[in-house]
């Protein structure tokens, strides 16, 4: 395999995460009054042997610049991709393709996780599909009796059930032919391009992982992940 490369995506707003985004982009919210969520990851990457990053940066860009600077700290080589619009999840990658080495990582940079990148990336690159999508296992609770209604009747009902899901952790393992065809600097979602490829019968893998995932998402999110993160710290944040 060629140069590990991962594109790390830290243009979004966070919008569901204020007040603690009204003057910090999301990536930099620190954990455990330590670090970033973001140095946690470029961390994370650096154990695992990547060695270059693609940073994509939009809102309160310039902060996550001057916070990460050249990754030469980390043992990293770290550029930027500076989004004029919001380009979605995969559009910022798009406009890098040529950059790109045949097989790459993108991931959020607001994760907090101890998936192994490496791994993900060598179990897509043994494959021949365009796109793996590492996926957690979630459980939904609802809180209410279930009907299954047809034609105006009820033919079924459950109490209170359980709902399992198989859901994105937001870290993707992706093939540049995955991408190509789609035009530079225009958005591109996940849903998108997952969408278009289940059509084209081009079925993306998944990538099961038991261990820990959170998305830094909602306050609450973000109040667990510091509640937790005194209890995991050595496990989450190589070298420490």
């Amino acid at each position: 395999m060629s140069v590990r490369h991962a594109v790390l995506l830290a243009g979004g707003k966070g919008t569901r995460l204020r007040p603690y985004t009204t003057s910090i982009p999301k990536p930099l919210v620190p954990i455990g009054d330590e670090c970033a969520i973001i140095e946690i990851v470029l961390r994370q990457l650096a154990r695992d042997d990547f060695r270059r990053v693609t940073i994509a940066i939009g809102h309160l860009g310039e902060l996550i610049r001057a916070y990460v600077g050249s990754g030469e700290q980390w043992g990293l080589e770290v550029d930027y991709a500076t989004e004029d619009k919001p380009l979605s999840t995969m559009g910022p990658v798009v406009a890098l393709l040529d950059k790109l080495p045949e097989q790459f990582l993108v991931l959020n940079g607001d994760i907090l996780t101890d998936l192994s990148f490496a791994a993900l990336l060598e179990a897509h690159a043994a494959s021949a599909v365009p796109l793996t999508i590492a996926t957690y296992h979630r459980q939904v609770d609802i809180d209410f009796g279930v009907l299954t209604v047809e034609a105006g009747r009820v033919v079924g009902f459950v109490e209170k059930p359980k709902l399992d899901y198989e859901v994105s952790m937001g870290v993707y393992a992706v093939s540049r032919s995955a991408l190509a065809g789609y035009p530079a600097g225009e958005p591109l979602g996940f849903d998108r391009l997952v969408i278009d490829l289940l059509a084209a019968g081009r079925n993306p893998a998944s990538y099961r992982f038991d261990g820990y995932w959170l998305d830094i998402g909602r306050p609450e999110d973000y109040d667990r992940a510091n509640s937790e993160f005194v209890r995991l710290r050595s496990h989450l944040l190589p070298g420490s």
